[in-house]
């Protein structure tokens, strides 16, 4: 069979609209297309391929795994399920794991399980969610509405009710939301979708205390956030701050689909047997592989390293800025960073995307005025060099007409 980008058009519903280059092979940060033309990979995936395209060591878990057990039904449990729930709560503030396939289902079951929690200690007036403008938490029907982008949210019908959206970095807004009928309150501990936008340590700090005068519940959404990619294995690390409920997916596998939800021993009792389920959570491959991932990244080598790279790419994008004068600033921690587009280049940073891809640079967009870049961590030194390179021509394109 003939495969193309035309074939695209044809067999696919027209929900993405991916590049005219069809991917066939990585290794590390670089991959080929079909006409073997080489690129640097500064997307990872959407922060998904935390250790590169084909790291060996995974390689040889999901080969071994594929040889012993691929699915069984939540009937019954397996080894890979419990040693990596076990490093989970050995390694967070959890006791308890539930395991799905992304960060949306771990979401959903996070939303799922605040609302159950409430309604066991408090009764049904207290089922109010709050979440943050411009934040993202997934495409199922309620985690798209607990999103803040209504973009994504309308034009599906009637959505779920009793959530409401606060202000990212604005105490004051989430405050005078805030009462005794809340049971959650959702964010991510650095904004992703949103355009990569740091809490401040006062803002953060705060949200947890209003949580705790009026027995919410705080959920740190960490899909992207997490697995080391700001150089803490999760994000709260960081931040002086414990949620009560912590979903993580993307990287924790990766690049094989698993999502899961961190909780405490307490506030789990209320997701009782039949509450809640899925078929592929927790399946013995995904579990392998995402165990081999945490052992790797979670090392003083990785997650020191991930300090050094950011400086390295942020020192590369300030040299490309101080130029051509693109970016107003570079935000972010770690190596989930946005250059944010100045006044004079409002609303093109797919531009920026599309130059970059001709010139064999995958990056992404965070919003029409970030260029986000979520690349490896383990990503060498000499690839962010040529990648920088690389992403400057594009830069020279766009300004240049």
């Amino acid at each position: 069979m003939n495969v193309t980008r035309e074939l695209f058009d044809e067999v696919m519903v027209p929900n993405y609209n991916p590049a005219a280059m069809v991917p066939v092979r990585g290794k590390g940060s670089r991959v080929w297309d079909q006409e073997g033309t080489e690129y640097v990979d500064f997307a990872g995936g959407i922060a998904v391929n935390a250790l590169g395209h084909c790291h060996p060591e995974l390689v040889n878990v999901l080969k071994e795994q594929g040889e012993k057990l691929w699915h069984l039904s939540n009937v019954f449990t397996n080894e890979p399920a419990l040693r990596l729930a076990k490093k989970l709560t050995d390694l967070t503030f959890a006791d308890r794991v539930y395991f799905a396939n992304s960060g949306a289902e771990a979401n959903e079951a996070a939303l799922k399980l605040a609302r159950r929690w409430a309604l066991d200690h408090y009764g049904e007036h207290k089922n109010q969610i709050i979440s943050f403008k411009q934040g993202f938490h997934g495409r199922t029907f309620f985690t798209v509405t607990v999103g803040g982008q209504a973009a994504y949210s309308d034009g599906f019908g009637p959505k779920p009710g009793a959530v409401e959206h606060a202000s990212y970095n604005d105490l004051a807004s989430l405050e005078a939301l805030i009462s005794d009928n809340t049971c959650a309150v959702m964010m991510e501990p650095l904004q992703g979708e949103g355009g990569i936008i740091s809490p401040t340590p006062e803002f953060v700090k705060g949200v947890r205390e209003l949580c705790d005068k009026h027995n919410a519940l705080l959920i740190f959404d960490e899909v992207q956030a997490g697995v080391g990619r700001t150089g803490h294995l999760y994000a709260y690390m960081g931040l002086g701050v414990t949620p009560d409920i912590l979903t993580t997916a993307k990287a924790l596998g990766g690049g094989f689909p698993i999502g899961a939800m961190l909780t405490t021993k307490d506030i789990a009792a209320s997701l009782k047997v039949g509450t809640h389920g899925s078929t592929y959570g927790g399946n013995p491959l995904a579990c392998a592989v995402a165990e081999k991932v945490l052992d790797i990244i979670n090392s003083p080598e990785v997650l020191e390293g991930v300090k050094h790279k950011e400086q390295l790419f942020r020192d590369g994008l300030m040299a490309i800025n101080a130029k051509y004068n693109v970016f107003s600033e570079v935000r972010g921690k770690g190596l989930l960073l946005g250059a944010v587009l100045n006044d004079n280049y409002q609303g093109r940073s797919r531009d920026f995307l599309v130059a970059s891809t001709a010139e064999h640079l995958m990056v992404l967009i965070a919003g029409a005025n970030v260029v986000r870049f979520a690349p490896s961590l383990i990503i060498p030194d000499e690839d962010i060099k040529e990648g920088l390179a690389r992403f400057e021509r594009a830069v020279a394109k766009v300004v240049n007409g």
